[in-house]
């Protein structure tokens, strides 16, 4: 799962983090492997054309599509860059989002007051979770995929009556 416990559960003491990310398919040294065998079998029938003109007329566009594909692949990667960290005492509950782009955004509330919420349906994921202290309700986790985030409350309401 993309998430780690810190320590790890169950939690018999109030201290611990929670870590989350972004599921990644094709880790970064997949990426480069996967690019290169693209070009090449993207390549590999043009040698046939070497000599001819419309090797020349051809290849600009096999490298314009190469290099979209690698432009699409980074950008993806780098809006995916997001890391969350529910930390948590005694006394406080402090959630950290650390965004691609911008300033990270920071809730924290008496942690005795923070409660867990599901939202089956109604919110911008299915089974979107939520936490509510103080004066606000922040989201945890939307970028894990449904399973993953009942697994999230399940463990989030259990690690929280500590």
């Amino acid at each position: 799962m993309p998430y780690e416990w810190s320590p790890s559960p169950p939690h018999d003491r109030p201290n611990w983090r929670l870590s989350l990310w972004p599921y990644r398919s094709l880790l970064r040294r997949d990426f480069a492997i996967f690019m290169g065998a693209t070009a090449i079998l993207v390549f590999l029938p043009l040698l046939v054309l070497v000599d001819s003109p419309v090797f020349w007329g051809l290849l600009p566009f096999f490298l314009l599509m190469i290099w979209g594909l690698w432009t699409a692949l980074n950008v993806s990667y780098r809006r995916g860059e997001v890391l969350e960290e529910l930390t948590t005492d005694a006394t406080t509950a402090y959630l950290r989002r650390v965004n691609p782009k911008g300033a990270p955004q920071e809730w924290q509330a008496n942690r005795y007051w923070v409660s867990v919420h599901l939202h089956p349906t109604g919110g911008p994921v299915p089974n979107y979770i939520t936490l509510r202290g103080g004066d606000r309700e922040v989201e945890i986790g939307a970028f894990l995929d449904p399973s993953e985030r009942l697994a999230l409350f399940d463990d989030l309401k259990r690690a929280l009556r500590v």
